[in-house]
């Protein structure tokens, strides 16, 4: 059977769309394995299921992590899904997106052919340690702040980035503290205004960008008295600035790269 898809990255975190209508009958899991596998299927960090608005109700989304698991939301993810139904002329200007974190509002700031540029409302983060934690993990212990911003983050600040990051972030994700697993990022102070943060994600490992990585950091910095709105967080993808305006405001882009059929079997 085919799979039918278009190829989105936000911020160099890139995504497979399909419309919920084309997806096959089969093991969505298994698909999404298949399809985001970087060397026999198309590649990607997760594959999105996306149902066009219907009788008043705001188009959906449904986000699968490239190792099968589901994930409640992405922010880079949602911005490509909002490109997608922007360039198919189902949305404009301001819309929702429903996500299993709840609706999502995004406003559509530019466009040049197939790159858009949206604002999107992130939430009010929820910080669940009211001091840093430490977990005992390889190659040696970090401390950090457990954060809900519609779905698990571990935010761990560190001095610099010299240091097996990555193994610690795949450390922390499996750490018995987080039965379901959790996102991780390692963030550093800039300035008042600015952050540099690393991100190793739930069921895709590391990635160049997050949405909802930033977000959780954004909130790990102004927790620790770091940093004031509006803040800068720079990532290897690029610089995503976020302001606090009754909730975090992230802006990003999406970019519309290919789309073709992948062969499932």
């Amino acid at each position: 059977m085919t799979v039918p898809f278009v190829k989105a990255h936000g911020a160099r975190n890139d995504f497979l769309l399909t419309w919920s209508a084309g997806a096959p009958a089969a093991d969505h899991a298994e698909v999404a394995r298949a399809i985001c596998d970087r060397t026999a299927g198309i590649g990607a960090d997760g594959w999105i299921l996306v149902t066009p608005p219907a009788a008043g109700q705001p188009a959906a989304i449904r986000l699968l992590n490239s190792d099968g698991s589901a994930s409640e939301i992405s922010g880079n993810g949602t911005r490509c899904a909002a490109a997608l139904l922007v360039d198919a002329g189902l949305a404009d200007g301001e819309f929702e997106i429903q996500t299993g974190a709840g609706p999502k509002r995004l406003r559509l700031l530019a466009r040049d052919g197939i790159r858009f540029e949206f604002e999107m409302h992130m939430g009010t983060p929820r910080v669940l340690s009211t001091d840093l934690e430490t977990l005992n993990v390889p190659p040696a212990p970090v401390r950090g702040l457990a954060i809900d911003v519609g779905n698990p983050q571990f935010a761990v600040p560190v001095e610099d980035f010299d240091f097996d990051w990555r193994a610690a972030g795949a450390a922390i994700e499996r750490h018995p503290r987080f039965p379901q697993r959790t996102n991780v990022s390692f963030l550093r102070k800039v300035d008042a205004h600015t952050i540099e943060v690393r991100f190793f994600e739930r069921g895709a490992g590391e990635t160049a960008s997050s949405g909802t990585g930033s977000t959780g950091a954004v909130a790990a910095a102004m927790h620790l008295g770091w940093s004031g709105s509006p803040v800068t967080v720079l990532t290897p993808a690029g610089p995503l600035p976020v302001r606090d305006a009754g909730g975090l405001y992230l802006t990003g882009p999406a970019v519309l790269i290919g789309s073709g059929d992948f062969y499932y079997f």
